[in-house]
């Protein structure tokens, strides 16, 4: 052997390329086609479409603010995780010219659903039973087709 190969150094910085010499890809899909959008998106459209279904019957709920959250928080010392089952949604009342909260946990509901219709209606039903909360009422009030499935 005449040309032994010499290890590369040490220092040298990161390599820019991958080993194929093809360097970085570019996205999967371009930005106007449904599979670009991440799964918090579709989850955040799915809870807007709910509302604007609810908005036409209840024109009030523009006054909200719908929220979408990964997971519940626990917000004080005190608290901690229990045996009750973890919440889908929640509500936060009007208070210091603030206006009420309507949220929505993404990660607990995409537990419970399979495919994106099932999503939807579990996203829905969340969101009429919150806002029945918020408005004092029924949920089969808010949406007379609340439970049908």
């Amino acid at each position: 052997m005449d040309n032994p190969v010499t290890p590369r150094a040490a220092g040298r910085g990161p390599r820019r390329r991958d080993r194929h010499g093809r360097g970085m890809r570019g996205p999967i899909a371009p930005p106007q086609v449904p599979l670009a959008a991440s799964r918090a998106e579709v989850f955040a459209d799915l809870v807007q479409d709910s509302v604007e279904r609810l908005e036409r019957r209840w024109p009030q709920l523009a006054d909200i603010d719908f929220l979408v959250m990964e997971v519940p928080r626990l917000d004080g010392p005190g608290q901690v995780w229990n045996d009750e089952a973890v919440p889908l949604g929640g509500t936060v009342p009007a208070r210091d010219g603030r206006p009420a909260r309507v949220v929505v946990y993404r990660r607990p509901v995409e537990i419970r659903t399979k495919g994106r219709d099932e999503r939807a209606a579990l996203v829905h039903e969340v969101v009429v039973e919150q806002v029945a909360d918020l408005l004092g009422l029924t949920p089969e009030t808010v949406d007379p087709r609340y439970g049908e499935d």
